[in-house]
């Protein structure tokens, strides 16, 4: 190396570092300032002396070995007028049906799971509004007489933020 390269070298090297140094700091004070988690996906509390199917957004997941089944229940479900989120298959296997929402005792949580004979119910404490239903290998069918309206206990319900459904696909 030459004199001259030398010369240029050690000024290139510290101007990239600084480079590299300020984009760092823009990128580390984004992520600082930036709001806490999704705020579009928390639910709304709104006031309401009852619940019925086409204020509930559902999710269906196939955890058994029966191929399609999501599908067939996310079109039975949507039938009925709940608001569905395309069909998905989960990583995880089980046996019985399981609805899981924000509270065991949460009335969309309730909603849903009159439509599942035997269903084990669960809260997680999430703050979506949405209830997920999942089938497994032992599902115990559709109660199509399910009621599609459910009294609130309290007159507040969480709700996921009002958005057009999508259409949604057999899994």
């Amino acid at each position: 190396m030459n004199s001259s390269t030398r010369r240029w070298a050690t000024p290139v090297a510290l101007a990239v570092m600084v480079l590299l140094l300020f984009l760092g700091a823009l990128f580390g004070w984004s992520q600082l300032v930036r709001p806490f988690g999704d705020a579009s996906k928390v639910c709304v509390t709104q006031q309401a002396a009852s619940l019925a199917t086409n204020q509930v957004t559902v999710r269906v997941f196939n955890a058994g070995s029966t191929s399609g089944m999501a599908g067939q229940v996310t079109e039975q479900l949507q039938a009925k007028g709940f608001v569905m989120q395309p069909p998905s298959n989960s990583d995880e296997t089980a046996t019985a049906t399981l609805v899981i929402g924000a509270k065991a005792d949460d009335p969309a949580v309730k909603l849903v799971a009159g439509f599942f004979g035997g269903a084990i119910v669960q809260g997680d404490n999430r703050k979506t509004g949405v209830v997920d239903v999942i089938v497994g290998d032992n599902f115990g069918g559709f109660n199509d007489t399910a009621a599609t309206e459910i009294a609130v206990p309290g007159g507040e319900v969480c709700l996921p933020p009002a958005s057009s459904p999508s259409p949604t696909t057999p899994a």
